[in-house]
């Protein structure tokens, strides 16, 4: 009963009053970006903009953001829960209601915001709900919060594209991805930050469906 209750409490939604309650000063992180060396929280170029990516685990999600072309900065962080500036250990008990996301701060003149949703529909399985294949709870929900009108309107197009590429495919299972305004984000501690840059043999989850989203 007691490993039943916990599954529960990893897998639902905590109510706002029965999230942890957090700390009002924001848990310390890296001041720079471990492979570009730019500033983890800003000042950003004024010609970027930013999106908030959530993957499953932020590790291998940052990985492949930061790769891009384009891709001025990312950080490692967590969002769309109620906790203030939540800590890790935190976060995985599922009573923060918050998701590892990945900020993602990019040049649109350089990339599109057509071909990074299509990097994050190809590269996890959108349709698992509060789980990515073994990792397990609301902190692994496939999540997508914007920073402006547009980037929702675009957003919901393309989901709606490979919703369309998933039942061409036969897949059979409805994107379950959370898509909503950004709220707050709190970034993740320094060890999180760049992991797979400082451990490249460490953990990636990530696993797609195998169905392409043709975009961009």
């Amino acid at each position: 009963m007691f490993l039943i209750d916990m599954f529960n409490k990893k897998t639902t939604m905590p109510a706002p009053d029965g999230a942890l309650p957090g700390r009002a000063e924001a848990i310390p992180t890296a001041e720079t970006h471990f492979v570009n060396g730019r500033p983890l929280k800003g000042p950003y170029p004024d010609n970027t903009r930013s999106i908030l990516l959530g993957l499953g685990c932020f590790w291998g999600a940052e990985r492949l953001y930061w790769q891009i072309p384009g891709v001025y900065v990312t950080a490692a962080g967590y969002s769309g829960g109620f906790t203030p500036n939540p800590t890790y250990q935190e976060t995985t008990t599922g009573l923060t209601g918050h998701t590892e996301v990945v900020r993602v701060v990019y040049d649109p003149k350089v990339v599109s915001l057509e071909d990074l949703l299509k990097v994050f529909f190809e590269q996890h399985d959108p349709t698992q709900g509060m789980r990515q294949g073994n990792d397990i709870g609301t902190t692994y929900r496939s999540a997508i919060y914007t920073t402006g009108d547009d980037q929702l309107e675009t957003v919901l197009k393309v989901r709606d594209q490979y919703q369309a590429a998933l039942d061409a495919a036969g897949h059979g299972s409805r994107i379950t991805t959370e898509i909503g305004p950004a709220g707050a984000f709190y970034f993740a501690e320094p060890y999180h930050q760049q992991y797979l840059a400082k451990n490249p043999g460490g953990y990636c989850g990530l696993r797609g469906t195998g169905v392409s989203c043709a975009i961009g």
